[in-house]
């Protein structure tokens, strides 16, 4: 991978999934930087080159000019046009120039909530008659998809993606882990560790606000509502304020440990309680879901579930 611009951002991310990332620091050749990422590719036996190239916001003459020798000189197997679906019109003109300049083979839309960007994809598949091939809705790997048009048409109308929530809940389902968990459930030993675990299960799934957004009915109502990603860290700070015996046997939680609790973890005794109804109802639906009816829903959701009225899938 190369770019000459925000190289550092590249690193980072490169770091984060194990990619290497080829640079040279005050280079300015696109086409030699590509050349001589290609060969240190080959030298240490990497299948695949990325080459990401200087992003505009606008259309601009050197750089089309660059993109095109760079895309003259590596010949791709596959070229992919990265767009800001933010950038609404300007996207679109955007996608068409580079289109007409490169002939490329599919679009990459970022920054797209599904809801409220759903036009930027209608419309540049329609301009470039090009396939959307990925989006992401955020900054980290987890963010990124491949691109579903009966999903986005969905989320657009309000009934949710549930497909994709299986789909990501799946990818970060370890079936060890779930073992242990059924385990202590069917005993009544749930405690607030084995919580903190669901927790970061969930927040590998991805952007909070995104994943909120796939289920029906919600995404419109949140559309204004602003999510952090860090959502969690107030029930992560009661938790680890919490003895290692306590969050073992949260029973032995009386109005004394939970004032120490909302002390240590500067909150109000009403979030400790608030989090102490959320963890009973947890274990309450996870009790529920060890019966005959839950797992008759697990196994409807493992074969695939059939079409609901309106038209909508599980």
């Amino acid at each position: 991978m190369y770019r000459p611009a925000a190289v550092n951002q590249l690193q980072v991310l490169g770091g984060n999934i194990n990619v290497p990332v080829y640079t040279e620091e005050g280079a300015t050749n696109p086409t030699s930087i590509a050349e001589n990422a290609i060969a240190f590719a080959k030298e240490n036996k990497h299948d695949v080159v990325i080459i990401d190239t200087a992003g505009r916001l606008a259309v601009d003459e050197q750089m089309m000019n660059e993109i095109k020798a760079v895309h003259y000189f590596v010949k791709p197997d596959e070229t992919l046009f990265v767009v800001d679906s933010m950038t609404g019109q300007d996207a679109v003109n955007t996608a068409k120039a580079f289109n007409d300049a490169l002939n490329f083979d599919g679009v990459v839309l970022t920054k797209l909530d599904g809801d409220t960007r759903g036009g930027a994809a209608l419309t540049i598949r329609s301009v470039v008659e090009k396939p959307i091939k990925f989006i992401s809705t955020g900054e980290k790997m987890e963010a990124l998809d491949l691109f579903y048009p009966e999903r986005m048409a969905d989320r657009i109308l309000g009934m949710g993606d549930v497909v994709s929530l299986v789909e990501r809940a799946q990818e970060q389902f370890d079936e060890e882990e779930a073992k242990k968990l059924h385990k202590k459930i069917a005993k009544n030993e749930f405690g607030f560790d084995d919580f903190l675990v669901q927790i970061n299960q969930i927040k590998k799934m991805g952007n909070m606000k995104d994943i909120l957004g796939m289920l029906p009915g919600v995404g419109k109502a949140i559309k204004d509502v602003d999510i952090k990603d860090d959502a969690f860290k107030h029930i992560e700070a009661m938790i680890h304020s919490m003895t290692p015996d306590e969050r073992r046997r949260p029973s032995i939680i009386n109005t004394q440990r939970k004032n120490r609790i909302a002390r240590g973890s500067g909150r109000k005794i009403e979030d400790v309680n608030q989090l102490m109804k959320q963890f009973e109802q947890m274990g309450k639906m996870m009790k529920m879901m060890q019966g005959p009816q839950g797992k008759q829903l697990m196994q409807m959701m493992s074969q695939g579930m059939p079409k609901m009225p309106g038209g909508f899938k599980m």
